[in-house]
């Protein structure tokens, strides 16, 4: 006689089978906020301690001598604000511009636009460059209209570097270039809130002279916090700014006395621990490697998208490697449903995908590859997109997690 351990009853069938696999420890896999490292929540676990003297300063002002060096500035002051990405799009548009002046948001998805709708809701002028989804900003387009503008009519140029809803990568030292190449003078406004501490940027050699970023992506703490880096140019704007926001004003933040008017009131407390932890551990890694763990995580995506791609199956929404983000992945899926593959995989597995967003909803999901992430994590997503991919009998080439796994083994030793 033997003896088993499998449990002799049958299997549950039909719909009581969803989520039998879906036992440990879910997997976000969306383009922000992004997996926080257990050392960014341990130190964020922590009881309440003095904020005007003591330990909490200490870490405030290692934070504000850190943040330059992740934007890659010597010359752009440091702003923090208890907010998301948004209330650093409104920190940049009130500080420097005026009623009535005009931007020029460079369209290459959804979020320079928005930004500009942002300024417009301040009484700014928008122009928005037109563009496509599937493709970066033109510089020469860029360069064309500045040319066109000799009244310099255009006070500000906005763009993003990576565009969460197409994934496209601007080629920001492109962009500058239109710029110096016309002599314009209007500030250009660089959106990293997806990119920075994984995508190569160098705010002072690009000539970047306002950058926005978030906490939740790149820079592996919860959402809540975001950061403005204003260069010499844009702090001299402020000078003439009528849009002024009382909480986000840098005329107070920049004559602070003490630490807690850096945040016009109470610190983050836990973010701001979880911050320190953080540019801590991207030190310790070092940028310049973390940019490369980036591209080279990208790579194995893009190897399996490659691999999956059939007609009217999975397919790439920017097709130029060059043009594409190594943060995050917007993936078409041609006739099969976007959606259906973001249900299976959430209830059977514990996966959650980036949803398609704006004109890509119901048509495309999103990988977001950024931050605190390596082979195993990345691996088990795409081996679980391809399940999910098996279950439904969706078109498929070949095996993507073979093709990730190939191009990921190619670095190993």
């Amino acid at each position: 006689m033997t003896t088993s351990n499998c449990d002799p009853r049958p299997a549950p069938a039909g719909g009581d089978r969803v989520g039998l696999l879906n036992h440990g420890r879910d997997m976000v896999a969306i383009p922000g906020p992004s997996i926080i490292p257990e050392r960014v929540l341990s130190a964020m676990h922590r009881p309440m301690p003095d904020i005007y003297s003591g330990d909490l300063v200490t870490v405030s002002d290692e934070i504000f001598e850190r943040l330059p060096d992740v934007a890659r500035t010597t010359v752009g002051r440091p702003f923090v604000v208890i907010a998301n990405g948004h209330g650093a799009w409104q920190m940049a548009i009130s500080n420097t511009l005026a009623r009535g002046d005009k931007v020029l948001a460079l369209e290459s998805g959804s979020f320079a636009v928005i930004w500009g709708e942002m300024a417009a809701l301040s009484g700014v002028k928008v122009e928005v460059l037109p563009g496509a989804d599937d493709l970066p900003v033109d510089p020469d387009a860029v360069r064309e209209r500045l040319a066109d503008d000799p009244g310099h009519e255009i006070r500000a140029v906005l763009a993003v570097q990576t565009d969460t809803a197409t994934s496209v990568r601007n080629d920001i030292a492109a962009i500058r270039s239109a710029l110096d190449d016309t002599r314009h003078p209007a500030l250009f406004m660089v959106d990293c809130i997806a990119s920075l501490g994984c995508e190569p940027y160098e705010m002072d050699a690009w000539g970047v002279d306002v950058t926005v970023a978030g906490s939740q992506k790149g820079l592996m703490v919860p959402p809540g916090l975001s950061f403005v880096w204003a260069g010499p140019k844009a702090i001299a704007a402020h000078e003439r700014s009528d849009i002024r926001v009382g909480y986000l004003d840098w005329s107070s933040r920049l004559d602070a006395t003490a630490h807690y008017q850096l945040y016009s009131g109470t610190p983050p407390v836990p973010h701001l621990y979880g911050l320190q932890e953080a540019l801590t551990m991207i030190a310790e890694e070092g940028l310049e490697s973390r940019w490369e763990r980036h591209r080279l995580l990208a790579e194995a995506v893009w190897a399996a998208i490659e691999a999956w791609s059939s007609e009217g199956g999975i397919g790439f929404n920017i097709a130029d490697p060059a043009a594409r983000s190594t943060a995050v992945t917007t993936i078409l899926t041609g006739d099969i449903d976007a959606e259906e593959i973001r249900r299976l995989c959430a209830e059977s597995a514990g996966l959650t995908l980036g949803l398609g967003i704006g004109d890509f909803a119901g048509r495309a999901f999103r990988i977001g590859h950024m931050g605190y992430l390596n082979p195993p994590m990345l691996l088990g997503t795409l081996a679980t997109i391809e399940a999910a991919l098996v279950a439904m009998r969706a078109p498929m080439g070949e095996s993507g997690v073979a093709a990730a796994a190939a191009s990921l083994g190619a670095h190993f030793g």
